[in-house]
């Protein structure tokens, strides 16, 4: 299971969308995964570089979060926008990165992905509740490169 589109089935795709709009549901932030086969650059690097892509440092409360997975080079970056990088603990990513490998290194990709997208949503729930009138400012599908 090397490409990308062998990565996740349906069934996955929609769980990790789901889990997505669980999350959102709760809080301002916003939560993006982002697949693709390979970088040719620095994982951290690309994942910034998608990171603008996809917009997620435009939201009102610099609260987005990605997550961006190189299949074939088995790589994963977790990046939060300033917002809630000062929210949280220094570890706290590499903390949610740990619970997603877990699950990967078992072949439970989507079940990684779903629990590090629910680990990432109680952060942002904790230090950006939901408030009425918040809108969903990026779209809850997975990014494909």
């Amino acid at each position: 299971m090397s490409k990308v589109e062998d990565f996740l089935t349906a069934e996955g795709e929609a769980s990790i969308i789901n889990a997505i709009r669980i999350a959102e549901g709760n809080t301002s932030g916003e939560i993006r995964v982002h697949l693709e086969a390979t970088s040719i650059i620095d994982a951290f690097d690309r994942a910034a570089e998608i990171f603008d892509i996809l917009h997620m440092n435009n939201t009102k409360h610099s609260n987005g979060v990605l997550i961006y997975v190189a299949v074939e080079d088995r790589t994963l970056v977790i990046m939060g926008d300033k917002g809630i990088n000062d929210k949280v603990s220094p570890h706290f990513w590499e903390s949610t990165k740990d619970v997603i490998i877990d699950h990967f290194k078992k072949g439970n990709i989507a079940q990684g992905l779903v629990d590090g997208i629910i680990k990432a949503g109680e952060q942002l729930k904790k230090y950006f509740p939901y408030k009425s009138g918040d809108v969903n400012e990026l779209p809850d599908d997975i990014s494909v490169g």
